[in-house]
């Protein structure tokens, strides 16, 4: 590592949009940073980006940021802190152009740059689509920061890129070799765990009770000490809430990813690789991460309105619920029938919430969801509303609902489609307004494969078990991809790993998790970090904004297998 070149320190104060409104002015005030980022879309945010584009095409970015930096603009010009934030979603030069007129009215002197060329939508290569963006990377933003910029403002790029990007700026990093794309990959590591804001400081953290009560009450956001060398600390400023130590990153390394090639459009990253080591009090180094070439194409992330959705809970309560449920159901559907408006889909849950004998009223009582969705907004509005309240007075007893359905309202439908690197118009538009091309960099690129599975440790010897959840041993953390998800598992012991990597297969998991039996689940061995990665295909449909799935976006999916009961040797309990 080079002396001259002191290490980046950047920080996060945004996951996503809607995300603490004051961490913008915490991390400025908190302690000392170069950059500051901010993450506000997700496959989600893009489709409502889309949705206020149709009403405004002067809209179409994350307005919130506008409204943080109205407060904290004089607060970064004056400690010298860089903001790179991808806020700009579907009109980056709206959102720049907002900047500038902040910063006029403000009286601050501000050179604001933005990231375009990710917006493929006018191309018509993807007829029907909302939105249509590439996932650009981090060269865009290297621009910018060389051209001088104070603010960047970026579209679609990877979450990652709004670190890598300026860590490639502060070291000058060239793009060619093995040592590069080690350095770039471990700059991306470190932009996926900060990514997500608290979700590396305790937040959503499996093991939280382990720690004192209230550790967790305002997690600080997460900050990286980035190294020439591409190795990083991951910690806070001092004196905030949360934790960071190597189980917090862990559960964020392993965060919507898949297998051990973790691909972005700058580099694809052997997950396999990392090591975490913890570095003192609120501080873990990631190193040891190697780098490959990127994929030959780029992601594209695409939205379309599916339909109409719409959706009533009906409560059953006391005895014979899967009596009143299959009444109900029965009477619904024959509702449907005679109105000839049956909905295309139609989709039944019943939440066995209810306990025997209960003491209240609500403990005794089920949960029966319906969704219905379908193209035509009639079929999911009225025919649904008008059969559930014509019931009132001729169902099952104790016949109600949690709340009357409404008209029904268009959800989205998220896919992922692939184009060539070469087919993207990145473009940096500089602080002075000169658009500069961001070439394709030079160099190899690799077709995404997956790895040879390592060779697992050697089985703990028998010995006594006792029937007990995997929670008590195991910390997970789960995520969605579209219509996919993931869980990833891990555990702090070696003893641990030598028991989970040999227990916790494909078929176990089916088992413990009877919603994937059907499903096509892969899973990913990841030594270093003593994990595996599970993915699991279409457990979620169409994506988050269809909402087919009582957890859309599979967050609780892990918390589901750390509850289920296994043998484990007494041993590590």
């Amino acid at each position: 590592m080079s002396a001259a070149i002191r290490p980046l320190r950047i920080g996060n104060a945004s996951g996503f949009y809607g995300d603490r409104f004051d961490a913008m002015r915490e991390m400025l005030t908190d302690g000392p940073l170069d950059v500051l980022t901010g993450d506000y879309l997700a496959e989600l945010t893009m489709l409502i980006l889309g949705r206020d584009r149709l009403k405004d095409p002067g809209r179409g970015y994350a307005r919130t940021f506008v409204r943080q930096l109205e407060e904290c603009l004089g607060l970064a010009v004056e400690r010298g802190v860089k903001i790179v934030a991808n806020a700009g979603g579907l009109h980056p030069a709206g959102l720049a152009d907002a900047v500038r007129e902040l910063a006029d009215r403000l009286g601050i002197a501000v050179a604001v740059a933005h990231v375009e060329g990710d917006d493929l939508l006018a191309t018509g290569r993807f007829p029907g689509a909302l939105t249509a963006n590439a996932y650009l990377g981090g060269a865009g933003i290297t621009a910018c920061l060389e051209a001088g910029a104070d603010i960047v403002v970026t579209g679609r790029v990877t979450d990652a890129a709004l670190v890598s990007g300026p860590a490639a700026w502060h070291f000058g990093w060239a793009h060619e070799g093995q040592a590069a794309y080690d350095r770039l990959a471990g700059a991306v590591v470190a932009g996926h765990v900060l990514e997500c804001g608290t979700q590396a400081t305790g937040g959503n953290y499996a093991h939280f009770t382990a720690h004192a009560p209230g550790a967790f009450l305002r997690p600080g956001f997460p900050l990286a000490e980035i190294h020439e060398d591409g190795s990083a600390v991951i910690t806070k400023h001092p004196g905030t809430g949360g934790l960071v130590d190597p189980g917090t990153v862990t559960a964020q390394l392993l965060y919507e990813t898949g297998g051990a090639r973790y691909a972005g459009p700058d580099v694809t990253v052997r997950l396999d690789s990392v090591r975490l080591d913890a570095d003192g009090p609120d501080r873990v180094r990631v190193h040891g991460v190697r780098g490959e070439a990127p994929p030959p194409t780029l992601k594209v992330g695409l939205n379309r309105l599916g339909g109409f959705r719409n959706e009533v809970v009906l409560v059953l309560t006391g005895l014979d619920i899967e009596e009143k449920a299959a009444l109900v159901r029965a009477q619904m559907e024959d509702a449907f029938t005679r109105a000839k408006s049956a909905p295309e889909h139609v989709r039944w849950e019943l939440s066995r919430t209810d306990r025997p004998d209960a003491g209240t009223e609500e403990t005794a009582s089920a949960l029966l969801r319906l969704v219905v969705r379908d193209r035509r907004e009639e079929a999911v509005g009225r025919a649904l509303s008008g059969a559930a309240v014509e019931l009132a007075l001729g169902s099952y007893p104790g016949f109600h609902v949690t709340a009357p359905p409404g008209k029904g309202a268009p959800y989205g439908v998220f896919e992922a489609a692939h184009v060539p690197r070469a087919d993207i118009p990145h473009l940096a538009v500089l602080p002075d307004g000169e658009r500069r091309p961001v070439p394709v960099p030079d160099g190899d690129t690799r077709p995404l494969a997956p790895v040879p599975a390592p060779e697992l440790p050697e089985p703990l010897p028998p010995g006594p078990t006792r029937r007990a959840p995997l929670g008590l041993v195991a910390g997970a953390r789960s995520g969605d991809k579209g219509g996919d998800a993931n869980i990833g598992v891990w555990v702090a012991t070696d003893d641990a790993w030598r028991w989970l990597a040999h227990t916790l297969t494909v078929e176990r998991l089916r088992e413990l998790l009877p919603e994937t039996a059907d499903l096509t689940v892969a899973r990913h061995v990841l030594p270093n970090l003593r994990a595996l990665n599970f993915t699991v295909e279409s457990i979620l449909g169409e994506g988050v904004a269809a909402q087919a799935r009582f957890d859309p976006q599979a967050k609780g999916l892990g918390e589901w297998l750390r509850s289920r009961h296994l043998d484990i040797p007494e041993a590590l309990l």
